[in-house]
């Protein structure tokens, strides 16, 4: 689903409306005509419509983010996908006033960096890669990695953010990231590490053992990596989901 299908991010146009709007053979923002709705509620969309057609051409969609309910912002991206960063932290613990952040990866558009604290994980650096960003992803990133890169780097996260943990949610997916998963056959290169032997790779490097930190990278690596298919596997269940109403009204 593209945003260009939504309606509801109009004022006044709740998940009723835009279902009948559907409903109707009005599927695009290139098939509302006025009709349907009435003459005030068909003035805002089409005025919506115009204003939306402009940020999309300049690849902006945080105009939409605070419009579209939050259990619906899963359809930004289809629009931005080459621009959306899929990021994922590594911590020495649960609390962002007394740990560090170790190690942080960020992939995007087929490629995947990771700064590490000492080397090159800066404020600098994260605030760049979120900037070239049109829609950051996370997996339980809204209470946990957003939060500990905010305190921890005093960045602002402001990019358009989707926490893939809730989308999980509405589809019944639940559990960690890895649970997840393997509940839909993802694969992963290297065997799963936890949380703990995250912190404890990154102590015995910091005692020296280099090894421990490519086990630790690549662990990073893989969890911003393996969430790209799973965005992908959500928004087409999701967007199944959505017009299966329309179909069966057909």
């Amino acid at each position: 689903m593209r945003i260009e299908n939504s309606f509801i991010p109009v004022r006044g146009v709740g998940e009723v409306t835009e279902r009948r709007l559907w409903e109707n053979g009005i599927t695009h923002w290139d098939e509302f005509d006025g009709s349907v709705v009435g003459d005030t509620l068909a003035d805002r969309i089409d005025a919506f419509i115009d204003e939306g057609r402009t940020h999309l051409e300049r690849g902006d969609v945080s105009v939409f983010v605070e419009a579209l309910p939050a259990a619906s912002r899963w359809r930004l991206y289809e629009n931005v996908r080459s621009e959306t960063c899929f990021l994922d932290i590594e911590t020495t613990g649960l609390d962002a006033t007394c740990n560090d952040v170790t190690t942080v990866s960020l992939h995007r558009n087929g490629e995947t960096k990771t700064f590490v604290k000492g080397r090159d994980l800066t404020s600098e650096r994260l605030e760049s890669e979120l900037e070239s960003s049109s829609l950051l992803v996370t997996f339980n990133g809204q209470r946990f990695d957003v939060p500990f890169l905010e305190t921890c780097y005093d960045v602002d996260v402001s990019v358009p953010h989707v926490d893939l943990m809730y989308p999980c949610k509405q589809l019944g997916l639940d559990g960690g990231l890895k649970a997840i998963e393997r509940e839909l056959d993802i694969d992963r290169e290297m065997p799963d590490i936890s949380g703990r032997d995250a912190v404890r790779l990154w102590h015995e490097y910091e005692g020296g053992d280099d090894r421990a930190l490519e086990t630790l990278v690549e662990y990073n690596r893989a969890d911003t990596e393996n969430m790209k298919p799973l965005m992908e596997i959500v928004t087409d269940r999701l967007h199944e989901r959505v017009f299966e109403t329309v179909r069966r009204s057909e």
